[in-house]
């Protein structure tokens, strides 16, 4: 039997429509209690999700890679993430889920440097920021009062809310930056915006391979001056994002689903399955083969609780 990532709409329940709008609320034991706190890997077709660990732990999966988190946290979990947690039973905090569409739209026109925070999976570790504590968790039960209630307007006021969230964790995420980086500076630049947009053009066209041209004429530069700006901001060439977007995606599959390597090759848009295999061998020193078989070994090495993976990147 072929085995897929399930997509749901909360862990558990059928998937709804991706046009559908959704503010839903709940605790983490309400969810993962009956399952025995343990979240098998799934995800969200339309739905970002935001949970606040406030007290206990998880080992959390996302796309291919594992960390293991204690309270307090945040952890955002864009759209179609491939997401799964296995929490310990003292957990206990909110999660709420959302249409992420609004969210992107209304960033775009208010603040486009949101996106990413938004598009991104983040783990934020709050230890010691009582700060950031007491400025995410009334948003958050604020957030419970307004779905809780069938009233006119529910979802403005939801958006609204969440957006007020999401631009916390975008502030958490900057000072976590900024200790990392040892820099002060707190200021987003018209070139940041272009290399969010560019990525948020890759995003959407990966799988077509489309030439370096077609992104910088969508941003209104040259290929060249598209390849400087991705270096300065991101330390990496243009064409690097859109190698490193495929790879990332080869590597989700990979885990995640038993497809061919060759269906997998051409869903991605590699018209030959070799080709496919030494490009991905190129970025990884692995075969998909090897990949496949090292990451699942892996994750059933952290099932019977030995070795240990890194976090995501923020």
């Amino acid at each position: 039997m072929a085995r897929v990532i399930p997509n749901y709409a909360l862990y558990g329940d059928q998937a709804l429509p991706g046009w559908q709008s959704i503010l839903d609320f709940e605790w983490i034991p309400q969810r993962s209690m009956p399952y025995n706190w343990e979240i098998q890997p799934h995800t969200h077709e339309a739905f970002i999700q935001i949970l606040l660990l406030t007290e206990g732990g998880v080992e959390a999966r996302i796309d291919h890679t594992s960390v293991q988190v204690r309270a307090p946290c945040v952890l955002v979990i864009p759209a179609q993430t491939v997401h799964g947690f296995n929490f310990s039973p003292d957990t206990d905090g909110p999660v709420v889920t959302a249409a992420q569409r609004p969210l992107e739209s209304l960033a775009d026109v208010l603040m486009p440097e949101l996106l990413d925070t938004i598009r991104k999976p983040s783990v934020l570790s709050l230890a010691g920021q009582d700060k950031a504590m007491a400025e995410v968790m009334p948003i958050f039960l604020a957030i419970e009062r307004e779905s809780r209630q069938q009233a006119l307007g529910q979802m403005a006021a939801g958006i609204a809310l969440l957006t007020a969230l999401l631009v916390q964790v975008a502030r958490m995420q900057q000072v976590q930056q900024m200790q990392q980086d040892g820099s002060a500076s707190g200021s987003t630049s018209r070139k940041t915006a272009q290399t969010q947009k560019f990525r948020s053009l890759v995003d959407t066209h990966f799988r077509q391979h489309l030439p370096l041209q077609h992104y910088a004429s969508e941003l209104g530069i040259t290929p060249g001056q598209l390849t400087r700006l991705c270096r300065e901001v991101l330390g990496v060439s243009s064409l690097a994002v859109l190698q490193a977007r495929l790879v990332h995606e080869a590597q989700r599959d990979l885990v995640y689903t038993n497809t061919s390597i060759k269906r997998l090759a051409s869903n991605l848009g590699f018209e030959d399955e070799g080709y496919f295999g030494r490009f991905f061998r190129k970025h990884t020193g692995l075969t998909p083969r090897e990949f496949r078989a090292r990451a699942l070994g892996s994750f059933n090495a952290l099932a019977d609780g030995d070795g240990s993976a890194e976090a995501p990147g923020a």
